[in-house]
């Protein structure tokens, strides 16, 4: 692993090294390179395979931290690629063209931090939430109580299962 931390830091600025353990090493890397870097290690250093895509709400610093969790079958190595963003135009450049399923990833961070990509297929469209008219859960900013007694405390005491309220609410006519 070392030798392609090398190589990366040849070709790119890197900063924050972590090595977990032998084979899990973490490294933060400039928004502009990210793409560039990923590619880089898919086609070149053998990390065919993305395990996750997450991001962490670093609100003291304003910025958002997604990372890319890539593994290399051969070595049996997982790499992660960490990235800052800016929280207040939280956008990242889709890596959907690279693998597939990560317009599915894409699409979770962006109903739950708010985090655009744009160009990735069905972005826009809710997985999880769907009918929801709050901010985006996950930040860390997001008032839970508040949210849920400015939605749900006009409902009466009795006990309605939520599905039946759900689909009552966003489905008036049935």
């Amino acid at each position: 692993m070392q030798a392609i931390i090398e190589k990366l830091q040849n070709r790119y600025s890197l900063s924050d090294i972590v090595e977990q353990r032998a084979n899990l090493t973490f490294v933060t890397v400039k928004q502009t390179d990210a793409v560039s870097i990923i590619t880089h290690l898919r086609d070149i250093e053998g990390f065919t395979h993305i395990v996750l895509m997450t991001a962490v709400d670093r609100i003291e610093e304003n910025k958002f931290q997604i990372t890319y969790l890539l593994h290399n079958y051969d070595l049996h190595s997982d790499l992660g690629i960490r990235v800052l963003i800016d929280r207040d135009n939280p956008e990242m450049e889709s890596i959907h063209h690279l693998w597939k399923h990560t317009r599915v990833f894409q699409r979770e961070l962006h109903e739950m931090f708010g985090i655009n990509f744009p160009g990735s297929p069905d972005v826009d469209v809710p997985m999880l939430l769907e009918g929801w008219d709050g901010p985006p859960p996950m930040r860390r900013d997001f008032d839970t109580k508040k949210y849920s007694e400015e939605k749900f405390d006009h409902r009466p005491r009795n006990h309605v299962e939520p599905e039946k309220q759900f689909r009552q609410e966003m489905y008036p006519e049935d």
